[in-house]
């Protein structure tokens, strides 16, 4: 994995996280980084207090820093991912940066209006990015407003949602097959339709979802398989739901667990947060038998605390296609269960779940499969 980047003309190192990835072709910064960086540089050296949305491992934030002669600059980060937060401030560390003012901020906090610099990373969920601008429309002064993302996932929508919300865009030419949009805060105080609510089919339950939480408008396809997997019983588990999302899977399960006690876990600040706005809407009266935590995975758990792991894996990281989340998942799970313990997970077929739980556990059974999806369950050993 290349951990040396130039932002900027300075080199900093820079490491993707989580550290232990095995897709040694990933790395901590791409050419939207490297152009808006160089940008900067040579249009808005004078930036004093910078905002910068959606840094995925903290390269632009280094390169902020690293830029500025005087250390007086401010860089506040606001961002919805645990491992991008955590990957920022190792980053920082990494290249002796650490002591500059850096805020790191989650993507439901109040972001600060005294800052002269926009700096936005287009991300993945074009919902999630309709989120970001309705809060930049709120802001009272005209601030630049400089958005970098590659030219192929910047879509005639994405510019119209940027003249929606703010100032209409312009763009810059592609290079390396990056573009940048130009545009600025007008103070249009538009809002967005996040949260949004729909009514969970085949129970009485309403779910919330905000913005950047997948299958943010109904049950996705996966979630609805699982479904019929779940467990149920009276026995007094702990039981954990591994990349909660929206706490769906969760929030069945305690439906048909009286006395269980389940623990909601996403590295999505906003999924977390619709995850217990989900419980205390549906089941209030079983939100003292819940936990909701951002974490990297499992990292944070105590081993043998748990006696069954839900999880429906994610095959992506951003716009990255990798595997490295599940297998993290499921070595942790094997690390958190009991002895005894289980890990039951969804996953697409051809995805092969099946061989990597062999492999890890020693165990593995199909419970239930159509066409495109396998549960498969698994137990840990003394």
């Amino acid at each position: 994995m290349t951990t040396e980047a130039v932002l900027g003309g300075h080199t900093l190192t820079l490491h993707r996280f989580p550290l232990d990835q095995k897709n040694r072709s990933l790395q901590a910064w791409d050419s939207a980084d490297e152009y808006l960086i160089e940008h900067i540089q040579n249009e808005h050296t004078n930036a004093q207090h910078i905002l910068v949305l959606n840094d995925s491992f903290g390269a632009l934030s280094c390169a902020l820093h690293a830029l500025d002669t005087q250390t007086s600059r401010k860089v506040t980060s606001f961002n919805d991912s645990y491992v991008s937060q955590q990957a920022c401030l190792y980053n920082l560390k990494e290249n002796e940066l650490e002591s500059r003012q850096t805020v790191l901020l989650d993507s439901l906090s109040d972001l600060p209006s005294d800052v002269d610099l926009i700096l936005i990373k287009i991300p993945k969920n074009a919902g999630f990015l309709q989120y970001q601008l309705s809060l930049l429309s709120q802001f009272e002064h005209d601030v630049p407003v400089i958005a970098a993302g590659k030219a192929k996932e910047i879509h005639t929508s994405t510019l119209k949602s940027f003249s929606h919300f703010i100032a209409e865009p312009s763009t810059s030419l592609a290079v390396k097959k990056s573009r940048l949009i130009f545009s600025q805060t007008k103070h249009k105080k538009q809002t967005c339709k996040f949260p949004v609510s729909w009514p969970l089919e085949k129970t009485e339950f309403t779910v919330l979802n905000h913005a950047n939480v997948f299958s943010r408008d109904s049950l996705d396809i996966g979630a609805r398989f699982f479904s019929n997997y779940l467990p149920q019983g009276k026995k007094p588990l702990r039981i954990i739901d591994l990349g909660c999302g929206n706490g769906v899977i969760g929030l069945q399960t305690l439906a048909k667990m009286p006395n269980a006690k389940i623990t909601f876990v996403d590295e999505s600040a906003m999924a977390v947060a619709s995850a217990k706005a989900n419980i205390e809407n549906n089941l209030p009266e079983r939100l003292q038998n819940c936990e909701f935590v951002q974490d990297d995975c499992l990292t944070d758990f105590a081993p043998n605390s748990a006696d069954l792991v839900l999880c429906n894996p994610p095959f992506h990281q951003a716009q990255a296609i990798t595997d490295h989340i599940a297998w993290q998942m499921f070595v942790q799970a094997k690390q958190t269960l009991r002895s005894g313990g289980e890990l039951r997970i969804i996953g697409n077929r051809h995805l092969d779940y099946q061989e990597k739980l062999l492999r890890l556990f020693g165990n593995c059974k199909v419970i239930g499969n159509n066409k495109k999806f396998t549960v498969l369950s698994t137990t840990k050993r003394g």
